[in-house]
């Protein structure tokens, strides 16, 4: 493991490339199937995003079971095993006829596979591997989650209407092996397995004190059992679950709310590409901020920013005018470079790195299971009204309400100054 570039940036670029394959087949995709094959099976918009549902309640029992074992066993046997099921399961869609078959592979089998690749695991490995530079680290892999929407939707959606929906599962199920398993292969657990430190720092560096917030983090951290007994932990649940409610909800339904206002499909693809590319090209741009200043100001002004672009967009959906639309998408994404870099940063800060896969992990269940009924509701909203407008305002004041919880979330104190408090205490 001894190379001049520190294994850690190497594994920046493997983190980009999962949560790429990752999000894109769990979020970016799925829209553009959605009308296609609503149409040819007989569906409801609510039969057919109910798999979302499903999903995220897969992926909060999942993420409980992974999180640990990412501290643990390290990433690469859990990757490898999620490209398999991902691959396999993506080329089965293709086979679809009924909705419980549906309701199974995108649900069930798709969404284990993409956990097994995604947020968690890369992020969980990341934190360990930096300290100084988080931030930046993780800011730079997450412009791999909108780089699918810069790529796979218009991907997905020309693949769809070229030579029809089931062909194109099946591409992509075989682009998501070549791409995986290689990548895969390159994911390493911490460096200190290797006689490596965080940052890359040198032994003298070390001597000087510079891996001092390093060192400060991992006497404070917290195992699960501890964090699970702070107010924080549950203020950071509910706050994040209330922000990524709106990429949850505007990935599987941009393409059929703007097709239905007016819009072409090519139109409303380039809507999801419109907003995928400030999310990536800012996201260096938050993490750089992160590392110099306190990341709760930050995460609390890009949960608020997405909310009023959210409001931004209904309007001017409304108005049926096509630049406000596209502005409107690219302050969304501006809001969205902010989430999944700052929301890491805030976990590891707030609880350490040693323990962090099981503390985020344990955390899933109850985030998750805001984003499980949003796309249902949302689509059942839209079933019975005929109108996504309602149903979106709810999610961007969500958004907003978001942003002051995580202002106001107070951090804990150092585990062990905790424990040493409490057997003070006189029974």
């Amino acid at each position: 493991m001894n190379t001049r570039i520190y294994y850690g940036y190497w594994l920046v670029g493997v983190a980009f490339l999962a949560q790429f394959v990752a999000v894109g087949m769990y979020s970016y995709v799925l829209g553009s199937f959605m009308t296609p094959m609503i149409d040819e099976l007989g569906w409801s918009r609510a039969d057919f995003t109910l798999t979302r549902t499903i999903s995220q309640l897969v992926m909060a029992f999942a993420g409980v079971f992974i999180g640990a074992r990412v501290d643990r066993i390290g990433g690469r046997p859990i990757m490898l095993l999620g490209t398999t099921v991902l691959a396999i399961t993506l080329a089965l869609h293709s086979l679809v006829e009924s909705l419980w078959v549906w309701w199974l592979l995108n649900g069930v089998l798709l969404t284990v596979g993409c956990a097994m690749l995604g947020n968690l695991v890369v992020n969980v490995t990341l934190s360990k591997w930096f300290v100084l530079n988080r931030g930046k680290a993780i800011a730079w892999a997450a412009m791999g989650v909108s780089f699918g929407g810069v790529v796979l939707t218009p991907l997905a959606t020309w693949l769809v209407d070229t030579i029809g929906w089931r062909p194109a599962w099946v591409w992509l199920g075989a682009g998501t092996a070549l791409l995986m398993y290689p990548v895969a292969l390159l994911m390493r657990r911490a460096p200190e397995d290797h006689g490596l430190h965080p940052d890359g720092l040198s032994a003298a560096q070390i001597a000087d004190g510079a891996n001092e917030r390093a060192r400060a983090e991992d006497e404070g951290a917290y195992t699960r059992g501890e964090a699970l007994r702070t107010v924080s932990f549950y203020a950071l649940v509910v706050a994040f679950g209330l922000f990524t409610i709106n990429i949850v909800v505007l990935l599987l339904h941009t393409v059929p709310y703007l097709t239905d206002s007016g819009l072409t499909r090519n139109q409303a693809a380039l809507a999801m590409l419109i907003a995928s590319i400030p999310a990536m090209v800012s996201k260096p741009v938050w993490g750089y901020l992160i590392d110099r200043s306190p990341a709760k100001p930050l995460a609390a002004i890009s949960a608020s920013v997405t909310g009023l672009a959210l409001v931004l967009i209904v309007f001017a959906v409304q108005a049926e005018q096509l630049f406000w639309i596209y502005l409107a998408y690219v302050i969304l994404g501006l809001g969205w470079g902010g989430m999944i870099p700052m929301q890491e940063v805030i976990w590891a800060s707030f609880f350490g790195r040693r323990h962090i896969g099981a503390i985020r992990g344990a955390g899933l269940p109850v985030a998750l299971a805001f984003g499980a009924v949003a796309p249902w509701l949302v689509s059942y909203y839209h079933d019975l009204h005929a109108t996504y407008d309602g149903a979106l305002l709810v999610v961007a004041t969500l958004n907003i309400l978001s942003g002051v919880l995580i202002f106001l979330v107070p951090p804990p104190r150092p585990a062990r100054v905790a424990q040493r408090e409490r057997a003070d205490i006189p029974s």
